[in-house]
């Protein structure tokens, strides 16, 4: 499978529908890749919390229609990191799309774990309430966005539920740019997966973002590791690691499932 990470800049100055225009160009270039993956909320910016409102685009608005429109030329599958959705009832969402090369919606994931550190997501967007894993012709596929790196329980509901790609768009600022490749090698190994992961760069907001995109295998081994300029990442990655990698060493397995796991006093007998 071969991978294109797309990292991209949000500048506070560019209208939504002029760096859509951009992005296609540069999501375009990527011929010959198997899996494309844009950052988080790359359409409004992450940071651009002012924008949420206005920028918010129904389900099937204009950013999902544009990575349609990318997949179906390129022959892909596009996972368009994710974008600010309005859905009938009025409430936004930080929703993630993948895509298939015949331009059809395969997977969707409504981020969970909204931001609220130096962060207005919180107040502004409502959390999904699910997860789920898509049977894709690249395998298994998953998503979860940003912050949700850092919940391992989400995580193993995933790997419980047959993942074997994790896809992850972010927003990641370069301040805890440490945090970011401590917690993808961590899950990957977690969970033996093989996790894909796209980070903004640039500045929004006042804010650094830390790009360094990175692919991660199921034994810890980073595939590549982009800087924290904008552009094409690429890596090409041996779609049978996951289930070889489960079946050396069966962590998932030999996992104790039949017990509570109840905290005890230092005292209490077991």
């Amino acid at each position: 499978m071969r991978v294109a990470l797309v990292q991209l800049e949000s500048p506070a100055d560019e209208p939504a529908a002029d760096r859509r225009t951009r992005v296609g160009e540069l999501a375009r270039s990527a011929a010959g890749a198997d899996l494309v993956v844009l950052p988080e909320l790359w359409a409004v910016g992450y940071f651009a919390f002012d924008a949420y409102e206005t920028e918010a685009e129904p389900f099937d608005g204009p950013t999902l229609a544009a990575a349609k429109s990318w997949a179906t030329e390129l022959g892909a599958h596009v996972h368009l990191g994710s974008f600010v959705e309005r859905d009938a009832g009025g409430r936004l969402f930080n929703t993630a799309v993948l895509i298939s090369p015949a331009g059809e919606v395969e997977h969707v994931y409504r981020k969970i774990h909204v931001f609220g550190y130096r962060s207005r997501e919180a107040e502004l967007l409502t959390p999904g309430d699910g997860i789920s894993v898509a049977t894709t012709e690249l395998g298994p596929v998953a998503a979860t966005t940003c912050y949700d790196l850092r919940f391992p329980e989400l995580w193993r509901g995933l790997a419980d539920g047959g993942a074997q790609i994790v896809v992850v768009p972010a927003a990641w600022p370069a301040a805890r740019r440490e945090h970011w490749r401590l917690f993808t090698s961590c899950r990957a190994v977690e969970e033996q997966v093989l996790l894909v992961a796209c980070n903004a760069v640039g500045v929004q907001g006042g804010v650094e973002l830390g790009g360094h995109s990175r692919v991660v295998d199921p034994w810890g081994t980073v595939l590549v590791e982009a800087g924290t300029e904008p552009g094409i990442t690429w890596c090409d990655t041996d779609p049978g690691v996951v289930e070889r990698a489960r079946a050396e060493f069966p962590v998932l397995a030999d996992r104790r499932t039949d017990l509570p796991f109840t905290a005890r006093t230092a005292r209490t007998p077991v």
